[in-house]
């Protein structure tokens, strides 16, 4: 079996849909699946492996973890007659991926799609919401011709289904439980941050508007004063957002930048709570990073994190823009640590259900079935 995948985005950019595909290569890598993979260049060193390409590329105003790149079509013929694939995996609906709809479309190349980003709530986010309907009917238009459209959450599907989408197959996001784990707490933490604080509450993400940091901001500002002294927050990530986000906050907050690896996994580990506000979530990946880890998140009951927690079992919902329940179930988690453990136990218990080898295992059962009714229908 042989895939060519095509993605406006992928490391060493730090987002899900990059660090996702990223996993699902080195899987294929693993597995000595045959691959072939265009993405826009990565402004660091060359990639060391001759079946990555990439192209020179601008960030995309509007989602900055997608670059607009200059796809080089000559090349990508050029690369793909000699591949020969048995399937395209387009990741993203920009240049690169139109590029690989194009060839797909022209070769009678059996094709898949994988669909990330919930493009709607970014409009509303950036004052653009009158432009909802003519990116609708374009998302629509790019994703007809996909025998599969792999979403990541049931939400999503509902979501697409509504506007009118067909051939929608969940793909949930895995999580490596070795990396993230209980076991990675470290209590170095606190004197490498200087945290002097009883509590430590996280924020892992991409500082965006699209965040809902306006409602985090809220939380920080409004939580009780003599909870307050006793908390630390700890800010991983990096964004547009940055500037405006870190100048309006209390005295009690740290910012760390981006982490991955086991600099990120001790944090989620030494954390006593995950807080995730963020409405505009296709999955969650994060979500689940801290569940892995044995910390109760608290988040916004929108999108796909409905999908990753379990109310009143591994943590805690809240209306997305309501800063009072966010206080309400901080408090009620920091003052009861029974119930807090019993949450982080939950947590890690379901998280060991969802390695990223058995969902690669049946993303690769999928594109073996779509090549096989391909093959039906050709000779029908």
């Amino acid at each position: 079996m042989k895939i060519a995948l095509f993605t406006d985005t992928y490391f060493p950019q730090v987002n899900g849909v990059s660090r996702t595909l990223g996993r699902l290569t080195s899987y294929m890598d693993r597995q000595l699946i045959d691959y072939m993979l265009f993405a826009p260049d990565c402004q660091t060193e060359e990639d060391l492996f001759s079946n990555i390409h990439r192209f020179a590329s601008k960030k995309f105003f509007l989602y900055p973890e997608c670059r607009i790149a200059l796809p080089k079509l000559n090349m990508i013929r050029k690369q793909l007659r000699e591949f020969n694939p048995d399937l395209l995996h387009i990741a993203t609906p920009f240049n690169i991926g139109l590029s690989g709809l194009h060839y797909g479309k022209k070769h009678s190349i059996p094709m898949v799609a994988s669909y990330h980003t919930n493009f709607d709530d970014y409009l509303k986010h950036y004052r653009l919401e009158l432009l909802s309907p003519f990116v609708w009917k374009y998302l629509m238009w790019f994703h007809q011709p996909f025998s599969s459209i792999f979403v990541p959450s049931s939400e999503t599907r509902d979501r697409l289904s509504r506007q009118g989408f067909r051939n929608l197959n969940l793909w949930q996001r895995g999580v490596d439980c070795d990396l993230y784990s209980p076991r990675r707490k470290n209590e170095s933490i606190r004197e490498r941050y200087q945290i002097k604080e009883k509590y430590i509450l996280l924020f892992v993400s991409r500082l965006a508007p699209e965040k809902n940091l306006v409602t985090l901001q809220n939380i920080m500002w409004k939580l009780p004063e003599n909870m307050k002294r006793e908390i630390r927050w700890v800010v991983v990530g990096d964004g547009p957002a940055m500037p405006h986000f870190q100048h309006n906050l209390p005295f009690n907050v740290t910012f760390t930048g981006y982490k991955q690896g086991h600099e990120l996994s001790e944090l989620y580990a030494t954390a006593d709570l995950f807080i995730f506000p963020s409405a505009t979530e296709t999955f969650g990946n994060v979500a689940l990073e801290s569940l892995a880890s044995g910390t109760p998140v608290i988040a916004a009951k929108a999108g796909g994190l409905t999908d990753v927690i379990s109310d009143e079992r591994n943590g805690l919902f809240c209306s997305p823009y309501n800063t009072e329940e966010y206080i309400q179930a901080i408090s009620r988690l920091l003052l009861d640590q029974t119930e807090r453990k019993m949450m982080g136990y939950e947590g890690r218990r379901y998280a060991l259900t969802q390695s990223w080898d058995a969902i690669f295992g049946r993303l690769l059962e999928d594109y073996e079935t779509t090549i096989g009714h391909t093959k039906i229908a050709r000779y029908a």
